[in-house]
């Protein structure tokens, strides 16, 4: 996870036609950014959060984090990418000046990784509009932008619009990969030439081309369309009223056709069932697994969090069956003073 918020973009490709990190200047000079994403820059703030080292996640994302946020109301509401606030018992946003503002937790989407803070006051910047990040194809052309205005902005092309599935129990449809690689990826905006929110930045990626492609690294973003139907409900409530996914703590890899306890979540219900790093995972229920999107499909489709499953494991050439009771995630973490 990025520590720093400057920086320039690495990697460039002839086929995008990549370009690098660009200092804009108002009309009459000879800027390469258009008008309205100019006006959208101050709406992209820096990120920074603290969470006790008691909190599970402190260990694996670290206690302190700082990444990038946008803003997208008058209120000092402030979208950013879920992982920099997790558990975290302090927010502090700063804007393109150096200003400082304390911000509280207002909502974390587990399903599409979205998190939501407010400051206490209301920052006095245009707020960014939400676009329509379905117009987003192959090879269109977009902007990130990162806290830092016209220096931490880079013109970027969509490398494709596919599946996304993470090693922990995340899966999204449709993601946005974009190439160059913008190397201070957290909460980062992807802009569109019209100036409005197509993205929120997730992660650092080595495929951006896609599988079977040769390597070439570049970003994944959250589309905004995902966020659009859980907004309100999101700001009311903190997180969405439907069941929650049942959930076992695992990190699962794909590794020679096989998948991979990659890691284990400590205290959650893998953890309490006995799995262990290095154990493969064959079956679901009796049903065979495929790759890691199939084994998330299967396992949400088994019913609400606290749903019994059954687990076809194989640890040191010797097939077993272990049934794990799912949990919900959002009751394994701590909030503020949970």
């Amino acid at each position: 996870m990025a520590r720093g918020l400057n920086g320039s973009a690495n990697g460039s490709s002839h086929w995008f036609g990549g370009q690098g990190g660009v200092e804009a200047r108002r009309p009459g000079s000879d800027s390469n950014l258009p008008d309205e994403l100019l006006d959208a820059l101050p709406a992209v703030v820096g990120l920074h959060s603290t969470i006790p080292e008691d909190r599970r996640t402190a260990q694996s994302l670290g206690s302190e984090r700082e990444g990038h946020g946008v803003v997208i109301d008058n209120d000092g509401l402030v979208l950013t990418i879920g992982y920099l606030i997790m558990e975290a018992d302090t927010v502090t946003i700063k804007d393109n000046d150096g200003h400082e503002t304390p911000a509280r937790v207002v909502g974390y989407d587990y399903e599409s990784g979205f998190g939501l803070v407010r400051t206490e006051t209301p920052l006095p910047v245009r707020p960014l509009v939400f676009g329509d990040s379905d117009s987003l194809l192959l090879r269109s052309e977009a902007y990130v932008v990162g806290v830092g205005g016209e220096k931490a902005t880079l013109k970027v092309k969509v490398a494709g619009r596919r599946e996304f599935a993470g090693y922990w129990e995340y899966l999204l449809d449709n993601a946005i990969f974009t190439v160059p690689a913008y190397p201070l990826w957290g909460g980062s905006a992807l802009v569109g030439l019209d100036g409005t929110l197509l993205g929120i930045g997730s992660l650092l990626v080595q495929e951006a081309l896609g599988p079977g492609s040769p390597a070439f690294p570049g970003n994944m973003y959250v589309p905004i369309n995902r966020l659009k139907p859980i907004f309100g409900e999101l700001v009311a409530k903190g997180r969405i009223s439907t069941p929650p996914r049942p959930w076992l703590g695992i990190y699962t890899v794909e590794h020679m056709g096989q998948l991979v306890v990659g890691g284990i979540s400590d205290g959650g219900p893998a953890d309490r069932a006995g799995l262990k790093r290095g154990d493969v995972l064959q079956a679901l229920d009796g049903e065979p697994l495929n790759d890691v999107a199939d084994f998330y499909r299967r396992l949400w489709s088994s019913g609400p969090a606290g749903t019994a499953v059954t687990l076809r494991m194989e640890r040191d050439s010797d097939a077993f069956e272990v049934t794990v009771r799912t949990g919900d995630r959002a009751s394994y973490h701590k909030y503020g003073n949970d």
